[in-house]
């Protein structure tokens, strides 16, 4: 099975999108539903889908599980909660069918080191307990906190958004390289291979300057702790979902069949249980 592990749905004329916060969202500010993305995952034959929330919302939440629960290629949600609640456990028992996993826009908190507050690794304990993921959207200022969190909570499985967002549109490598390489070496983290297009530069990327980021994505995890993701239609703001399959197919070209199958789905079916769902 190919699964695309990351892509969102959101009409912002029924639920703001608060991080679209200037005139540089405007091409993706529109509703976005499963008919406009199923033409691309038909040509790239991609089976499933990991939905992923976009705002801090349990409503926002709920109408993704309901999505999952129709006809459909979304075979999980990666859903928001509110981690520093104290009664998460409960809150997250009286959801829906359908949540895989749970993401915070750890990326916008003032603090580079929210990951390690008391209140929220103890809402990681709660997922861990309830059998779900944990997906980290960070960027490299967030990546010690990250490793903190991680070791803090073995039992607890966790995904890297994005990479972890490395400089690509001005080619810096560190300390990027060396905090994802570190995070790596924990053995309950996995890594999207998702989101690079959109941190170089949008209109003169190419996919050179990519690879070297996905490549070390490769090398620090292991095929089979990573996943193909498109992020889209964030991605259209600098790709075509064409455009990003293609360099994540340039950057696997040199794996074994069975590591790419991996890549494009195995690790994702494993990680989210998605065949378990």
């Amino acid at each position: 099975m190919r699964i695309d592990a990351h892509h969102h749905l959101w009409d912002p004329a029924r639920r703001a999108q608060p991080w679209m916060d200037g005139p540089w969202a405007d091409p993706i500010r529109r509703r976005y539903t499963q008919a406009d993305l199923v033409p691309h995952l038909t040509a790239h034959a991609i089976d499933a889908t990991v939905l992923v929330q976009s705002v801090s919302s349990y409503e926002d939440t709920a109408e993704l599980l309901a999505v999952a629960a129709g006809e459909g290629p979304v075979a999980g949600v990666v859903g928001w909660a509110d981690l520093t609640d104290p009664a998460l456990a409960e809150v997250l028992a009286a959801l829906p069918a359908g949540l895989a996993g749970v993401r915070h826009q750890v990326q916008d908190e003032p603090d580079p080191a929210w990951l390690t507050r008391p209140d929220v690794l103890r809402g990681l304990g709660a997922l861990a307990d309830a059998g779900l993921v944990y997906d980290l959207l960070v960027t490299p200022r967030e990546l010690p906190a990250a490793q903190a969190a991680v070791r803090a909570l073995p039992q607890l499985a966790f995904v890297v958004d994005h990479a972890a967002k490395p400089a690509v549109a001005t080619g810096g490598r560190q300390p990027w390289a060396d905090g994802l390489t570190a995070l790596a070496r924990l053995p309950n983290v996995s890594c999207k291979l998702s989101g690079l297009v959109t941190e170089a530069d949008w209109d003169t990327w190419r996919p050179r300057q990519l690879l070297p980021y996905a490549r070390h994505v490769l090398d620090v995890f292991g095929p089979d702790r990573v996943m193909f993701g498109s992020d889209w239609p964030v991605c259209t703001l600098a790709a075509g979902y064409d455009e990003v399959v293609a360099v994540a197919e340039a950057a696997t070209g040199g794996l074994t069949a069975a590591e790419r199958a991996a890549v494009f789905g195995g690790t994702a079916q494993r990680v989210y249980g998605l065949g378990e769902r």
